[in-house]
């Protein structure tokens, strides 16, 4: 209780709220390095994804990329370039692209994946080309899935951020870093509090993001379906029935 006493009251401290190195510095330092590494990593997973699951082709070879991508050490990588690259961001950007990629590439070729080939061969029947295939019929339905992959990398960037502090002095790990030089303990927790609220709030604006991309027929859609009873037996005076649709 101690500690996290302590950690409390490192949080509530105005000193770590002004200045230089303070709270809303390093959280802006941590959203901004997280946003890029991001954008980086979608401009590389996302159009090859969406590839892959419109053509069908390269499946098995862009699963075992992902999986083998998600095998590395963040910190093994991470470490790897800063003894190649030097002390800097270069380091920690290149390794949370590493780890950002696979999330985004299943998500983009799962998503395309899943739309009904039904629904592709009638938007070809009724004259549409590819590229409005994809635009117009393929990508609005595999939103929520894309969006998805796009949540679960962000929440593995801001999660994995933190050790962009171990090579430069960069983001909110740079408080649990220095808490551990230092044996502050209470400044590690803090840290590592902030970290999670700001994991917390991002996951939840993506979870709304992903219910509002639905199309609104996929909604209509669902709303309108009726919900099937179960079917179980009841006993009734004695006599069983059996609830739901009967023949």
């Amino acid at each position: 209780m101690n500690l996290f006493a302590d950690a409390i009251a490192w949080l509530v401290d105005p000193a770590n709220w002004t200045g230089a190195g303070s709270i809303p510095q390093r959280t802006f330092e941590h959203l901004w390095i997280s946003a890029l590494v991001l954008v980086i990593a979608a401009v590389i997973a996302l159009p090859l994804g969406g590839l892959v699951g419109h053509t069908g082709r390269g499946r098995e070879p862009a699963v075992m990329v992902s999986g083998g991508l998600r095998a590395l050490p963040t910190l093994g990588v991470l470490t790897l370039f800063a003894l190649w690259l030097g002390i800097g961001l270069q380091a920690p950007v290149i390794a949370l692209v590493i780890l950002a990629i696979p999330p985004l590439l299943a998500g983009a070729y799962a998503g395309f994946e899943s739309v009904d080939r039904r629904t592709i061969d009638a938007a070809r029947a009724m004259g549409m080309r590819e590229g409005q295939i994809v635009g117009k019929v393929e990508l609005p339905l595999s939103m929520p899935i894309v969006v998805g992959g796009i949540r679960s990398a962000t929440l593995q960037i801001i999660a994995t951020a933190t050790l962009a502090a171990y090579v430069s002095n960069f983001g909110l790990g740079r408080f649990i870093f220095e808490g551990l030089k230092t044996r502050d303990y209470g400044q590690m927790l803090g840290g590592s509090i902030l970290v999670i609220v700001l994991a917390l709030v991002v996951d939840g604006a993506f979870a709304i993001t992903q219910r509002l991309v639905v199309p609104a027929g996929v909604r209509a859609v669902r709303t309108a379906e009726p919900r099937s009873e179960p079917t179980r037996p009841r006993a009734i005076v004695g006599q069983p029935i059996t609830e739901g649709n009967q023949e």
